[in-house]
Order: C-alpha cells, then sequence, then structure tokens
C-alpha cells in the first residue's frame, strides 16, 4: 500500500503522461504511474481528477502570482504540474495542512525538477498558505 507521498508521486507521474497525451486511457496512465503490482489507490484519483477538473481555475490563480511579463507557457510542464498539484491540495483537501501540501510539493520538484524550481514553487504554493 502506498503512502501519500509515493501517491503524489504518482499523480505528478499521471498528470504529466496525461498533459503529454490526453487521450490516453487513464487506467494504462495509473499503471505506469504506479509501483508494479500496487492498485490506484482512491487518493490517487482523487487528485488526479481533481487537479483536471479545476485545472482552469488552479491556472488562473497561478497566473496572477507569476511575476510580470510571465505566463504559463514559459513554466516547465514538471513545475506547472506541480505548482496545480500543490494549490489543489492547498484548496481542496481539508485534511491536508497548507504546509504539508507546500512542502510536498517542493519534495516532488527536487526530484521531478531542480532545487532552484523547487524554490520557485514555494514561493508561488506560498502566497495561498493560510498564516
Amino acid at each position: 500500500m502506498l503512502d501519500r507521498h509515493d501517491t503524489r508521486a504518482a499523480a505528478f507521474k499521471a498528470l504529466f503522461a496525461l498533459a503529454s497525451n490526453p487521450d490516453a486511457d487513464r487506467a494504462d496512465v495509473y499503471e505506469e504511474a504506479l509501483p508494479k503490482g500496487e492498485e490506484a489507490p482512491v487518493y490517487l484519483t482523487t487528485l488526479v481528477d481533481g487537479v483536471l477538473a479545476n485545472q482552469g481555475a488552479l491556472d488562473a490563480q497561478i497566473t496572477e502570482k507569476l511575476k510580470k511579463g510571465w505566463t504559463l507557457q514559459r513554466l516547465s510542464k514538471p513545475d506547472l504540474i506541480l505548482l496545480r498539484l500543490g494549490l489543489f491540495e492547498i484548496q481542496h483537501v481539508a485534511d491536508v495542512p497548507d504546509k504539508v501540501a507546500v512542502n510536498e510539493a517542493l519534495e516532488l520538484a527536487k526530484t521531478y525538477s531542480s532545487d532552484a524550481d523547487a524554490k520557485f514553487i514555494n514561493g508561488i504554493l506560498g502566497h495561498f498558505v493560510q498564516a
């Protein structure tokens, strides 16, 4: 059974695959994103379906926090997906504290992006964290 960190990593991989091929079969995408023999946990579908269903609103909110002259198209695909995933958890998953959602996005950024990009993601998501 996957823990939530590993489930978030699988959600990132699934969202990345779906961004590259929106017509891909969801079951196949999940199978590729999960370790061999693991079934898709409910939280994985919550994250993937939630990010996809709210993508327009998430993107609009992220765009508002970008520096002047920056657009979503200028962001790397991994960074944009991590921002969407973190912001979705902050705003729509009540049992995940905001700081945990940000920290998880940063940990994933260190794995799938870079330390510099993790700092950028931290800066953007920090605007949405309740003090």
